[in-house]
């Protein structure tokens, strides 16, 4: 079992929906958090340490969680997606580049759900 962390700056948006949308791969543990001190579910060193794999929505998320939390780092991986804070929860673009982004990152043997149709005119 692979523990993946998904963080962005409130855990309202980006970071939920990656966790809801890899929530049923195969052999992952996932969860998401916020690095913001007033996020629905702070960083904390305990959810780094846990994580094998950390996944930030920005850059500005992987410098402010290497200033943070350098110690409980210690040599994880951390990989910058570079999806910026424009969607809502769930919205179909996000759900697409999420899809599109992570599972490269992830072990073969995962099962990532495949791609909902989106009807025209929704993302």
């Amino acid at each position: 079992m692979r523990n993946v962390l998904f963080v962005c700056s409130q855990n309202r948006l980006r970071s939920p929906t990656a966790e809801q949308v890899f929530a049923s791969c195969k052999g992952l543990e996932v969860t998401s958090a916020g690095l913001n001190h007033d996020a629905d579910n702070p960083v904390t060193p305990e959810l780094v340490e846990w994580a094998d794999l950390i996944f930030v929505m920005e850059r500005a998320h992987r410098s402010k969680l290497q200033r943070k939390f350098r110690a409980s780092l210690n040599g994880k991986r951390v990989v910058c997606l570079e999806i910026p804070d424009e969607f809502d929860y769930m919205e179909p673009a996000l759900v697409r580049l999420l899809e599109a982004k992570v599972p490269r990152f992830l072990p073969a043997d995962a099962l990532v759900r495949p791609a909902r149709d989106v009807p025209a005119g929704e993302g």
